[in-house]
């Protein structure tokens, strides 16, 4: 079989169109960094609740509490969390653009919701300060056998007024303070604590000035923000800040702390990141080895009864989901009760330790189905792209005169036609790179290996916010980088391909 032959040579053209392709990719990741984050930050859930596993309504008594939401202020402090999102944040004149330091979420978006309502950001602040002493009032009020039913419902009551603006269910809310205030004589101080937010809630809706929110307004946040925390840090950009506490930021190989792991990205991912690229790296050579020939094959064969078989089959293993070829390999090849022969969870229990090829064999065989169901649905894809680039190229002139001259068909094939069929599957190249880290999350979860792929599913389920932006940076930045190889590996296969143009 003759083989076909590459060169490359490197060029000046060349150098000047990857420099050019560069800078074209810094603006289009920091839109993607932007957007992902963007998208992050407005998501549901509060991380630092998530990390403190507490919940935010305390029945503990008024230290207890306080020191609680110390606590909780802290940790939001120092994840940057009390910080804007973005250099600007656009809303109305009725905006506060220091809204952001209320610590709680949903009390933060309940005061979004009064703003737009009333427009009067003195009054609404007036009125949740006022809210803030009730609470405390009620937290150190004495409890007895008499009143600590009513201290309960109390605290249940000021907690969704934190949470509601409708008029109707307010007012109920105050009724209700009341009704509870009443039923023991010990609480009757609280009387003069709730008059007064009731006061304050009269006076937000008497002096409304509800027209501002129709004034659109720009608030600089400057660089004390939450995406220029996470894209830069907080250190000085020569180095000169020492403080270990200090976020180093994104670019300078900081990507924060897992909210669930509680420990820092890169230690997370790195656990992972190892079986992935196994995974990925075999499974990569698998589909080339076997893809492109039968590709070759079903071309040079065309329409005949082998190509019929090849293509039908290819493409019924394609349509069959990974999701369920994966249950039914654990259900009759493993331990389904049926052949059981194959491991279906994890990636063995041996070590090195226990000898070299030992470790190898044991690991090997737990990864066999895994690695079907990792590849199998790239089979059609890519012989079938071999196989469109294949016929086209053999159908060109320089084929039919080839064999005119009476070469040898194998050289005919695979010396003039193979290289300038490869085009099509070059450009399938650009999705190879983000797939070694992202990995497959569906058969990662069904076969219990702890790659990046099950790392990223867990870490959406858990809304580990960090782990997640983290990774998809990364899959963004090496797409992005596989689109670059893909460019070059034109030139490589086809010298007609000219960057000086382009450049």
């Amino acid at each position: 079989m003759a083989k076909a032959k590459f060169e490359f040579k490197f060029s000046f053209p060349l150098f000047t169109y990857v420099l050019k392709r560069i800078f074209i990719f810094l603006p289009t990741l920091f839109i993607i960094s932007l957007l992902t984050f963007v998208l992050i930050a407005i998501s549901p859930g509060d991380p630092a609740e998530t990390m403190l596993n507490r919940n935010s309504g305390s029945e503990g008594q008024a230290t207890d509490k306080l020191a609680t939401d110390q606590a909780y202020q802290d940790l939001k402090h120092r994840l940057g969390l009390d910080l804007p999102v973005f250099y600007v944040s656009f809303g109305s004149l009725a905006s506060c653009d220091t809204i952001n330091r209320i610590p709680k979420k949903d009390q933060r978006e309940n005061l979004e919701r009064l703003i737009y309502y009333y427009g009067n950001w003195p009054q609404v602040s007036a009125y949740y300060q006022q809210l803030n002493r009730l609470e405390l009032d009620i937290l150190y009020t004495p409890k007895d056998s008499v009143n600590a039913n009513a201290l309960i419902e109390l605290r249940n009551l000021v907690n969704k007024l934190y949470i509601n603006y409708s008029d109707n269910v307010v007012q109920e809310l105050f009724t209700e303070l009341n009704k509870n205030v009443a039923r023991a004589s010990s609480l009757a101080a609280l009387n003069t604590s709730i008059e007064k937010s009731k006061t304050t809630y009269h006076d937000m809706q008497a002096t409304q000035t509800s027209w501002k929110r129709f004034v659109p307004a720009i608030y600089w946040n400057g660089f004390s923000n939450q995406y220029h925390r996470w894209l830069f840090g907080e250190a000085k950009w020569l180095g000169t800040e020492t403080d270990p506490t200090k976020t180093r930021g994104f670019l300078r190989g900081d990507f924060g702390t897992s909210y669930f792991a509680k420990r820092p990205v890169s230690s997370v991912i790195w656990d992972g990141l190892t079986w992935t690229l196994l995974l990925s790296l075999i499974s990569i050579v698998i589909q080339y080895i076997i893809s492109i020939p039968i590709g070759v094959y079903s071309a040079v064969n065309k329409g005949s009864t082998a190509d019929s078989v090849i293509t039908t089959s290819l493409f019924m293993l394609y349509s069959l989901p990974n999701f369920w070829i994966g249950t039914l390999l654990i259900v009759f090849l493993g331990d389904g009760g049926y052949i059981n022969i194959f491991p279906t969870f994890g990636t063995g229990d041996t070590s090195f330790a226990d000898g070299f090829f030992t470790h190898i064999g044991d690991v090997s065989f737990h990864l066999i189905l895994p690695l079907f169901c990792y590849t199998y649905t790239s089979f059609a894809y890519l012989s079938r792209q071999m196989r469109g680039g294949m016929l086209a190229v053999l159908r060109q002139d320089f084929i039919r005169t080839a064999n005119a001259k009476g070469l040898p068909k194998n050289k005919v094939i695979w010396r003039h036609a193979f290289r300038n069929s490869l085009l099509p599957v070059i450009t399938i190249f650009a999705y190879v790179l983000p797939a070694l880290i992202s990995g497959s999350i569906i058969v990662e979860f069904l076969f219990t290996i702890p790659g990046l792929g099950s790392i990223t599913y867990a870490a959406v389920i858990q809304k580990d916010y960090p782990v997640v932006l983290t990774t998809t940076m990364f899959a963004a930045m090496l797409t992005l980088m596989g689109y670059l190889v893909a460019d070059v590996l034109y030139a490589v296969v086809d010298p007609r391909i000219s960057y000086s143009k382009k450049a």
